[in-house]
Formats: structure tokens, sequence, C-alpha cells
């Protein structure tokens, strides 16, 4: 799907979330496991090594499979889903744009809110005020954050500007714009990779090999393929230093059997 990166009037982002969601026969309410549900509709949703995370959330489709990759370190399940739902409105949105500029950002973020918060669901349950035991219901059942329903509430009217503003400048006082209150749920994990690993290695074919045959390293290949975040030393390839190894037990010293210079 195509859209304006200038356009930042229309309802395309809107639109093109319910169209998802007709696509991807995801019925009235909440949206359950959104990894899950990606994976299902062909998307791959990978971990980033932990010493390249930079950003959030990015995603790429190089024509194989439309790929998400998420930030290892961001342990939050809820602000977790949302990117998710970002990642896959530029998915559908904007495989041709530029990323990164303030209009593409928005739209995405429009399209995420639409996606997980649909607007006609969501009009008549959002307060106009920041009543904190409403919000927090239903943080739990939509599994996004109390920062992202105050956002949806004031962009579809049901919130003044300056409640808004008031009700984050609250959550800032209380120190929930980092962590919000509340049992924090584990993060959606990954499924699709760690089981076609898992089938794989019961017909014989182990890491190693299989990291040889997509020709990455051993620890690349155990990142992009596991369903939690991993701590991996991405570049040590252990075939290379056994080759290394071998390779100089059959070099003949060049002072054999001589004190070596400078001994």
């Amino acid at each position: 799907m195509s859209v304006d990166v200038d356009d930042e009037a229309s309802a395309v982002p809107e639109d093109a979330a319910r169209l998802l969601r007709k696509h991807w026969d995801i019925k009235p309410g909440p949206v359950g496991h959104l990894v899950r549900l990606a994976e299902n509709n062909g998307v791959v949703v990978v971990f980033s090594p932990a010493q390249t995370a930079a950003v959030d959330a990015y995603s790429f489709d190089d024509g194989y499979r439309p790929t998400i990759v998420l930030n290892p370190a961001k342990e939050d399940y809820y602000r977790q889903r949302f990117d998710v739902a970002h990642e896959l409105g530029h998915l559908v949105m904007h495989v041709d744009a530029e990323p990164g500029s303030k209009v593409v950002e928005n739209q995405a973020h429009r399209f995420a809110a639409e996606l997980l918060l649909p607007a006609d669901e969501l009009r008549d349950l959002l307060p106009g005020k920041a009543d904190w035991r409403v919000l927090a219901a239903l943080k739990e059942t939509y599994g996004v954050s109390l920062q992202a329903l105050l956002y949806r509430s004031r962009a579809l009217g049901v919130m003044s500007d300056v409640t808004y503003r008031n009700a984050i400048a609250y959550l800032s006082s209380k120190g929930w714009r980092r962590r919000e209150p509340g049992e924090m749920p584990a993060v959606e994990q990954p499924s699709l990779y760690p089981r076609a690993v898992e089938i794989l290695s019961g017909v014989g074919m182990d890491e190693i090999s299989l990291a040889k045959e997509a020709r990455v390293t051993p620890g690349l290949f155990r990142t992009a393929t596991a369903r939690v975040p991993v701590l991996e030393e991405l570049f040590f390839d252990p075939q290379a230093v056994e080759s290394r190894v071998h390779l100089e037990e059959d070099v003949i010293p060049l002072f054999r059997g001589k004190e070596q210079p400078g001994a």
C-alpha cells in the first residue's frame, strides 16, 4: 500500500490499519499475541543483537520476508506491542519511503493506535479525564501503555489538550513514563525461527551447520533464532579458530632447537 509521506491530514493510516485487521481476520476487541499474529501472516520477528541495539525497533522488506527487529533491552510488554504495531505500519505503508521523518513516524504511530485501539471500540470506553482506574483496566485489556491510552483519548477528541498535558505531567512526576505501575508481563516472544531450528535439530541439523548454511557466525545465528534476547559473541567463529590452530600446528618454527632471540 503506497502512502503519500507528505500527507499529514488524510485518514490513510487508520484506513490501512482497518484493512489489515480485516485481511488478517482480527475479531473486534483486543488484539491477542501480536508477535505470533504477525508471524502467522508471514512476518519474521527477531531480536537485534544487544551490542548493536540503538532504536526501539525497525523493519525492512527485502522481497523475501518482511522482518521486524526488536530491541532486546526493552523489557516492557506494553510498549513492545506498540513497537510491533508501529513497524507493521511501516511495512504496510512505507516500503519505498525514507524512514525517520516526522510525518512517516506519525503515520506509523496512527496506524498502530488504530490497529490496537480501534476508534469505533475505544471512543466510548476512554475517559475524558485522567481516571487512572479506568485507564489501568483498559491497559490490561488491550495490552497497551497508559501513555498510549492517553494519547489515543486526546487524538479521538475524548480528552482535551489541557487534560492530556496535565495527565502526562502527573505520569512524569510519578516516574511512570519510565516504568508504569502494576505487574509487567513477559514480552511477547517470536517462535517462527526458533521452532524451525528445533525441527531441523530433530533431523540432525545442528546450529553450527545451520549457521554455515546461512553464511553467518554461530553467535549471530543464535541471536536471530532465539525466543528471548541473548548476549552472544556475534563474530566469533569456532570453526575458523579451529582451522587456524590446525594451521599453526603444521608450521615449522623458524628457531626450532635454538634459543629464541631476545630470550
